[in-house]
């Protein structure tokens, strides 16, 4: 404790806020280098595509399509029919305008037609905007 003075008996009552900012710097710190691989996902080879980012306020729905033909709605494996049944039990009740966005990730090594029956079965559900996810050009040279 510390008095303000000699002869004075007065308590000096700051908060030392120094440890408090150390630990929220430290906390900001981690959360920077942790945060850009939380967005990892299924690992797939993205074909490469010159093109414009969609602009969507709400949150899209990413269908994955990884080597092996297993598809993933977020996180989650499904086969092409309860694919189907998922987003449509998702889209229910919005028409139009309001329907939710698909975005397909498809590997390069996955073959056209598979990639041509998930877009049908997306459709099929009542998506009516549904956007493929490419690897901008040059992009993989660069990382190989």
């Amino acid at each position: 404790m510390a008095f303000n003075g000699p002869n004075k008996r007065r308590f000096v009552s700051h908060i030392n806020v120094t440890p408090l900012v150390d630990v929220m710097l430290v906390l900001l710190i981690i959360f920077m280098v942790t945060a850009p691989m939380m967005q990892a996902g299924i690992d797939v080879s993205l074909p490469q595509a010159d093109g414009a980012a969609l602009k969507d306020q709400e949150e899209p729905l990413v269908v994955t399509i990884d080597r092996q033909k297993r598809i993933f709605l977020g996180s989650r494996q499904l086969t092409q029919k309860e694919l189907r049944a998922k987003l449509i039990a998702i889209n229910e009740g919005k028409t139009g305008a309001a329907s939710r966005a698909v975005l397909l990730r498809a590997d390069e090594a996955v073959p056209y037609g598979f990639v041509v029956n998930a877009i049908s079965e997306i459709r099929k559900a009542g998506i009516d905007k549904l956007g493929m996810v490419t690897e901008p050009a040059g992009h993989i040279e660069k990382n190989r």
